[in-house]
């Protein structure tokens, strides 16, 4: 989808700030199962401002961040190149221009519901080494507290096409189909954000589906927001509770 290139232009800052990471519990994982040592090299598909990138940096891999869209690429270049493993390009998950057997590991993390699913798995697996795995991993907002429920309304009562791209479109069948023949495997980590209503705010606003300021609608979103911040704040903040889910596996 072309759109889906462009339509995080102008949620940068926000999205730097405001998105959840990734738990580090996730690398002693990848390490234990599936022998992804330091000395492997990863290209991280879909990197937007580097959150995934920066989870395998500061455990020392080296990596390589794709991604196509210029504001998103700069930002994670500016956040991240102090790290002397990190490489970033201009391409896509469905035409990467790396080289052919150069890496050992994909990571996309809260990007491979994006891709081309047939044309990015010719890819990967002109990519990868021998025994190379494809890490997939969303941080997926919970819907268990009573806070949790009435966001997701609030969202799907003022966001416009949230419906259409929301991740969750990709579910264990469309994942089975991409790896098939292969297995695969599910890890789920817990994972947790708190904020102020600043911080609130900004996390709502880095999604690509909701009203930006100077559009119509956000006074509307905004005022529902706060009323909703004020009903379940406790000490100045609310918490957002995800379950992070992991899907490896190989493409044969």
């Amino acid at each position: 989808m072309e759109n889906s290139t462009t339509r995080f232009s102008n949620r940068v800052e926000d999205y730097v700030k405001y998105r959840p990471g990734y738990p580090v519990e996730i690398i002693s994982y990848l390490r234990q199962e599936y022998s992804l040592t330091i000395d492997k090299t990863i290209a991280d598909i879909g990197a937007g401002t580097g959150i995934s990138s920066e989870l395998f940096l500061q455990a020392g891999y080296s990596v390589t961040a794709v991604e196509p869209n210029k504001e998103m690429r700069e930002k994670a270049i500016a956040l991240l190149s102090a790290y002397p493993g990190f490489n970033a390009v201009n391409s896509t998950a469905e035409n990467t221009t790396l080289a052919d057997n150069s890496v050992d590991a994909i990571i996309a993390g809260q990007a491979f519901h994006w891709f081309d699913r047939e044309r990015c798995k010719t890819e990967f697996k002109r990519l990868l080494r021998k025994d190379g795995i494809v890490v997939l991993m969303w941080n997926e907002r919970k819907l268990s507290s009573p806070f949790e429920k009435e966001y997701e309304a609030l969202v799907l009562t003022h966001a416009r096409d949230y419906v259409k791209v929301d991740h969750r479109n990709i579910d264990e069948e469309h994942i089975a189909q991409f790896f098939y023949p292969q297995p695969f495997q599910l890890r789920i980590f817990p994972n947790q954000q708190t904020f102020n209503f600043e911080g609130l705010l900004g996390r709502l606003l880095s999604s690509s589906y909701m009203p930006q300021r100077e559009d119509d609608g956000f006074k509307q979103m905004n005022s529902a927001l706060q009323f909703l911040f004020n009903k379940y704040r406790e000490n100045g903040t609310v918490h957002i509770g995800y379950d992070t889910k992991v899907y490896v596996g190989q493409v044969a």
